[in-house]
C-alpha cells in the first residue's frame, strides 16, 4: 500500500467513526423522544421535544457533511497523480507534509513523517491549489515552498 493509500486509508477510518458515533448519539436522541412522549405533558413537553429536535437537526447536518467527505475521498482513490496540486495530491513543503483531502488533521505513518490532510477549502489548501513543484505560496504571512508532489 503506498502512502496516498494509507492517508485515505486513516481518514476513513476516522470519519467512519465520527460517523458511528453520531449515530449512536442520534439513537439517543430517538430513545430520549420517545421517553420525553411517554412522560411529559403540557408546554415542558412541547420545549422538551424542541431542544430533540434542534440536536437532531445539528447531529444530521454534521451526519452530511462526513458523508460528503468518505464520497471525497473514494474520488480521490480513482484520481490519478498530478503535475500541480489539486484534489488528492501529497504536498511536502520541507516544513510540513500536506495531504489534500479532507479536514481530519494530523497523520502520523510508519515512515515517521506527518502528514496534516486538509480540505481543498481550507486557507491553506486554496494557497497551494493550482502550485507546481518548486512554485512558493503564501500563508499566514510565511512563504513556503513545494519541494515534492505526489
Amino acid at each position: 500500500m503506498d502512502t496516498r493509500e494509507k492517508l485515505i486509508e486513516v481518514c476513513r477510518e476516522r470519519i467512519q467513526k465520527k460517523i458511528r458515533s453520531l449515530k449512536d448519539a442520534m439513537d439517543d436522541l430517538k430513545n430520549d423522544l420517545e421517553n420525553e412522549s411517554k412522560s411529559s405533558a403540557g408546554d415542558k413537553y412541547e420545549t422538551g421535544r424542541e431542544m430533540i429536535n434542534i440536536e437532531w437537526n445539528k447531529l444530521s447536518q454534521q451526519l452530511v457533511e462526513f458523508e460528503k467527505q468518505i464520497k471525497t475521498l473514494n474520488r480521490i482513490e480513482h484520481m490519478v497523480p498530478s503535475e500541480s496540486v489539486r484534489l488528492g495530491t501529497i504536498v511536502n513543503t520541507g516544513k510540513a507534509h500536506y495531504f489534500i483531502s479532507v479536514p481530519v488533521g494530523e497523520i502520523d505513518l510508519e515512515d515517521k513523517k506527518r502528514y496534516y490532510a486538509i480540505g481543498i477549502q481550507s486557507p491553506i489548501g486554496q494557497a497551494m491549489i493550482g502550485k507546481k513543484k518548486g512554485d512558493s505560496f503564501q500563508f499566514n504571512g510565511a512563504t513556503s515552498k513545494i519541494i515534492d508532489l505526489a
